[in-house]
């Protein structure tokens, strides 16, 4: 309900119609900015898997190497959280 005013009172002034859009565009740019690390992730961890697999011996350097791979990804995941907080409240 509370959903329904707001749109209601942005129809009559266009500074709340404003903010309600880049709410919107800033959800929607987080949206698209977090799918790129998710498959990011997703891959480093089936290489990781398969690589182990193959050569059981080399494990410990493989499981070390992919912990900063998904750190590196992360942070894109994080850079993407700072632009949708600075496009909301900016």
């Amino acid at each position: 309900m509370e959903v329904l005013a707001r749109l209601a009172a942005a129809a009559a002034d266009p500074a709340e119609a404003k903010n309600i859009a880049a709410a919107g565009s800033a959800g929607f740019a987080y949206g698209l900015a977090a799918i790129g690390p998710g498959i990011g992730i997703g891959i480093i961890f089936g290489n990781a898997i398969e690589a182990m697999a193959r050569q059981p011996e080399a494990a410990g350097m493989v499981r070390t190497t992919m912990f900063l791979g998904i750190a590196f990804t992360e942070a894109l995941a994080l850079i993407g959280f700072v632009v949708f907080i600075l496009l909301k409240y900016a």
